[in-house]
């Protein structure tokens, strides 16, 4: 790190558990975050103060005026922006030092199969059940642990998936693949703001941790927020021997 790197980075250094050699792990990472919206917006801005090198946005989508409420790395002026290159502008007024790539596209198996081998870690800000399945599957399939956020009306959730633990859940022990129920989306169920931004938060600090390597994660525990009364519950997950997407599959 040069001068200006300790500098920036160090409250992060007079942490025990991160100092230099942490600091240095955070900025030779590269973070795959998949959504750019609401849980993405503060998951990306962290992760971009926090230092980390390589930063990769992919999401279809573009700014729009309905976005503004909850996702804070877009503003007025970006509405009809792609979604990646307001947010990547956003991460890099914070950060000009971040490499960013921006990938305008729906992230499908074939996309995912290439960006997830790269990625040190990924962070899955969507909102569709079949691309978490999608996400969840390249994870394991590439060993790369994976930070899943879920945000919806007043209720949120998180939750790791680290195929590098022998007994630890994918997404797929804990929610069936070929569940059927309602898909609820922001856009018709609606969401309060800041439920968004304490999820995305928490995405971006596990992503840390697992880069720094600092702590336990997640991983086999999905936490679950009722912001009305802020209200954490927790339940321990374990591995479905049987599961389509990670049994025999890895180290998992």
């Amino acid at each position: 790190m040069n001068d200006q790197q300790l500098l920036r980075y160090s409250r992060h250094i007079l942490l025990d558990d991160i100092g230099i050699e942490g600091q240095e792990r955070i900025l030779a990472a590269h973070v795959l975050v998949i959504g750019a919206g609401g849980l993405g917006s503060p998951a990306a801005l962290y992760l971009g103060s926090a230092g980390v090198g390589h930063i990769t946005l992919v999401d279809d989508d573009a700014v729009d005026l309905t976005n503004l409420q909850r996702q804070i790395a877009h503003t007025s002026a970006r509405v009809g922006q792609p979604k990646v290159t307001s947010a990547a502008e956003a991460v890099l007024a914070i950060n000009p030092d971040a490499a960013i790539t921006c990938i305008q596209a729906r992230a499908d198996a074939a996309l995912l199969d290439g960006l997830v081998a790269t990625a040190t870690v990924v962070l899955d800000c969507t909102d569709n059940y079949a691309t978490r399945h999608a996400i969840n599957a390249a994870c394991v399939r590439h060993t790369k642990p994976l930070v899943v956020g879920a945000a919806i009306r007043f209720d949120g959730q998180i939750t790791v998936v680290d195929p590098r633990q022998m007994n630890a859940p994918c997404y797929a022990c804990i929610f069936a693949p070929n569940a059927e129920f309602e898909e609820m989306q922001c856009a018709t169920m609606g969401v309060f703001a800041p439920l968004v931004g304490i999820i995305g938060a928490m995405q971006a600090a596990e992503a840390l941790k697992l880069i720094v390597g600092v702590a336990s994660s997640l991983a086999g525990r999905l936490l679950m927020l009722d912001a009305r009364s802020m209200e954490w519950s927790a339940l321990q997950v374990r591995r479905d021997p049987h599961c389509a997407a990670c049994a025999g599959v890895g180290v998992v």
